[in-house]
């Protein structure tokens, strides 16, 4: 599993030269969220040394940094308790090959949410496997409609590929790998509004059971569980 810091200095590696998206931080020793850069403002949650945040603002407000946490809770928490890691980057509008050469769709990135969280690790990949249900049967298409506008997939991987998948695809994800496609539903999570704003993703999900090739950019989220991903998927493209 990448450290917090390894994780940030593989970011820059990957997209040196290209354009600021936003910045990463830590919990130093213990810390509180709080509602409001006030002192006395409602403590929101605790936490613990090491927890990851991302910044709203790269700018404090009264000795607070606006933040995120990796609960998708936003709120306000000291300066002295906050570390910021270095700034991290984003990839330009480029077309990219995976080996093979199937061809990925960078400008995709430009409607990905807080893209600061996904550490990539191959900007251009084709997998193959069988799409499963993520949902347990609560939607149709057997992926979540996440709030961001966003599919969270699965799709159980081929024999030989299992290098693909960690630790957190093991415990939260069924053992299968995450893939999303950007900006294919509704948006209902208003900060994340803007990323699709005057985009709609035009990717088709095949039925559940289906044998498919899906490529686009191999990432792990650097939240939650940390699993891997397909993050933004370009293309899906059924098996005969």
């Amino acid at each position: 599993m990448l450290t917090f810091r390894r994780a940030v200095s593989w970011m820059l590696f990957c997209f040196a030269g290209a354009m600021v998206w936003g910045q990463l931080a830590s919990v130093t020793g213990s810390a509180v969220l709080r509602r409001d850069p006030k002192g006395k403002s409602k403590v929101m949650a605790k936490l613990e040394d090491g927890d990851r945040l991302m910044l709203v603002d790269t700018e404090a407000d009264g000795g607070f940094y606006h933040v995120r946490t990796e609960d998708d809770e936003v709120g306000w928490v000291l300066v002295k308790s906050v570390k910021v890691a270095p700034a991290a980057v984003g990839m330009r509008a480029m077309r990219m090959e995976a080996p093979g050469g199937a061809q990925c769709d960078a400008s995709l990135w430009d409607h990905v949410y807080h893209p600061a969280r996904l550490i990539v690790k191959q900007q251009c990949l084709a997998v193959t496997g069988t799409i499963v249900d993520a949902t347990r049967g609560r939607e149709p298409d057997g992926v979540r409609h996440e709030a961001d506008g966003d599919t969270h997939g699965w799709l159980k991987l081929d024999s030989g590929q299992e290098n693909l998948l960690n630790a957190g695809n093991t415990s939260e994800e069924g053992g299968n790998l995450v893939f999303e496609i950007v900006c294919k539903f509704p948006v209902t999570q208003r900060d994340a509004k803007a990323a699709c704003a005057g985009y709609k993703a035009t990717v088709q999900i095949p039925p559940v059971g289906s044998h498919v090739t899906i490529v686009g950019s191999y990432v792990q989220d650097s939240f939650h569980a940390q699993w891997n991903e397909i993050h933004p998927v370009t293309s899906i493209t059924v098996i005969p």
